[in-house]
């Protein structure tokens, strides 16, 4: 949001796409009736200024600055947009300034362009304190880190992940790009920020940032299962290098056939000698698993690469929050990477796995994902589930959100929260999905799958339990070994798995990750099981 000067306002009547309001409240004027006057009024207001239409919050009829509070801006905010989006636009800009009573606000209000934007949705992995979310934070504000993980604060929103510098659960952060050029925003965590973003945006690029402590690596994994990504990042520091939680990491990456960047961080603290050891340490192990490490050392590598690369292919930077080396080539890579073809995915009924379900005053139940097939809109009414009996509920879309901006449609890779009626928050648990009612979901509780087990200190018989994670699901599982009598760690082979709590809706050929104490493994489902 941007500071203005509104000291000398024009009247409503002079410009004739100019409003002025006090303020706007949920429970008055979005009624039925009010709600559809204030819609008449904005698209008289927008036909007057060729598709541009300027509301002044905070502001009486004569044109006086009284100003709102935060949360009756917010408010007032919400309901301008929701209003906007009745009749096809939206807000594009935002300016305030101080007044008697808090801030007045310049709002800028236009028709929506019916754009395609493309979306790359990246998950960003690494070590604790290895510098993901102060790389993050940096990409997406253009500010240069202190040294002492200052752009962090954008991603850690916790208390106590603010206070420790450790992040504990997953985190979003986007920047795009306009015609090539980077377009930033001076505060991740302001939504109307994100949102202004999002409008400006021919291209966008989503960070899942995920966590680097060992104790939180089951929300790492949902972090790269969960999420329909299109690349993996994985950040490795000069100081320490690669560590089993990096081999772990890359493990998870490359188990669900994502293409892998690697960036080598906090260059700027250790000598040449010791970067030059640790990109050949990156380098030997990324041969270790079959990969072509290839080190980007300009713009020329950098369009090389977004040309080539593929899943054996890895870009390889050094890098710098601090002193800034390194992120004009992670920009130019990220501009240039062609986006995955959803097209065949874009024909289908849509579906969407559950990861967040929360409340937003004056908008209700809220569930958040990545669209994995289809397009959703508001308005229609889809199906969610499956609940602990094996049924799914119908639910009405009432609005659509990526990045605080609203839509009135999303598409496969978008990652969004859909507002919802029909179903209480508390009913709703993660690993759900929300679709279409002919995408003809399906509850199990069994079914069959291919695993390789990577590691096991003893073997796998019969009743062996741990933690699985297909898409969004995590859920204790009970294994039986179909055609051996049990496996041990490097073997592969088959087993009826078995969902001990609750069923949910998958479906044959997803990827799966297994994981308890020491023992992991990988797999596809083959067979639901009747």
């Amino acid at each position: 949001m941007n500071k203005g000067n509104f000291s000398k306002l024009t009247r409503e009547g002079e410009r004739k796409n100019i409003e002025f309001k006090e303020n706007l409240n949920s429970k008055t004027h979005l009624l039925t009736e009010r709600k559809q006057q204030l819609a008449s009024q904005m698209k008289y207001r927008l036909e007057r200024g060729n598709g541009e239409a300027i509301y002044f919050l905070g502001v009486d009829d004569d044109g006086q600055l009284l100003g709102l509070r935060e949360e009756k801006m917010d408010e007032s905010l919400n309901v301008l947009s929701e209003i906007a989006s009745e009749i096809n636009a939206r807000i594009v800009d935002v300016e305030t300034e101080p007044a008697i009573c808090g801030e007045v606000a310049k709002v800028v209000i236009s028709r929506l362009q019916n754009k395609k934007t493309d979306h790359l949705l990246i998950g960003v992995a690494g070590h604790v304190d290895h510098g993901k979310s102060t790389l993050v934070g940096t990409l997406t504000t253009g500010s240069l880190d202190t040294g002492s993980g200052s752009t962090r604060i954008f991603l850690d929103v916790q208390k106590h992940e603010i206070e420790r510098g450790l992040s504990a659960d997953l985190s979003f952060a986007v920047y795009g790009f306009n015609r090539g050029e980077t377009i930033r925003i001076n505060n991740p965590l302001n939504k109307r920020e994100k949102a202004i973003l999002v409008e400006k945006c021919d291209k966008l690029v989503s960070f899942v940032d995920t966590v680097g402590h060992e104790p939180w690596l089951r929300t790492t994994i949902r972090g790269i299962v969960g999420q329909k990504l299109s690349h993996g990042l994985l950040v490795v520091a000069a100081d320490q290098g690669p560590t089993h939680i990096t081999r772990e990491h890359l493990g998870i990456i490359l188990a669900m056939e994502l293409p892998v960047i690697v960036v080598i961080t906090k260059i700027d603290m250790v000598s040449i000698e010791r970067i030059e050891t640790v990109r050949q340490e990156v380098f030997d192990l990324l041969k270790l698993v079959g990969r072509i490490p290839y080190l980007v050392k300009n713009r020329e590598d950098a369009d090389f690469l977004t040309e080539n690369m593929n899943h054996h292919l890895v870009p390889v930077i050094k890098a710098s929050p601090v002193s800034g080396e390194g992120l004009e080539l992670l920009d130019r890579i990220f501009s240039r990477l062609k986006i995955p073809s959803h097209e065949e995915e874009s024909k289908k009924p849509f579906m969407m796995y559950i990861d967040k379900i929360y409340s937003v005053i004056g908008v209700g139940t809220v569930v958040s994902g990545t669209i994995r097939q289809g397009m959703v809109k508001k308005g229609e009414k889809l199906i969610i589930g499956p609940f602990s009996s094996g049924d799914f509920v119908k639910v009405n879309v009432k609005s659509i959100e990526m990045h605080h901006y609203r839509k009135e449609s999303a598409n496969v890779g978008d990652v969004v929260g859909i507002s919802i009626t029909g179903v209480e928050m508390n009913e709703i648990k993660r690993g759900m999905i929300i679709c279409h009612q002919d995408y003809n979901p399906r509850a199990v509780r069994e079914f069959d799958a291919d695993v390789a087990i990577l590691v096991h200190p003893t073997t796998i018989k019969d009743g062996y339990e741990c933690i699985t994670h297909i898409e969004t699901i995590a859920e204790t599982t009970c294994f039986k070994p179909i055609e051996q009598e049990y496996l041990s760690a490097g073997d592969t082979g088959k087993i009826r798995m078995r969902f001990k709590y609750h069923p949910y809706a998958i479906r044959e050929g997803q990827k799966l990750i297994f994981r308890e104490g020491k023992s992991k493994g990988v797999g596809t489902v083959i067979r639901l099981a009747s």
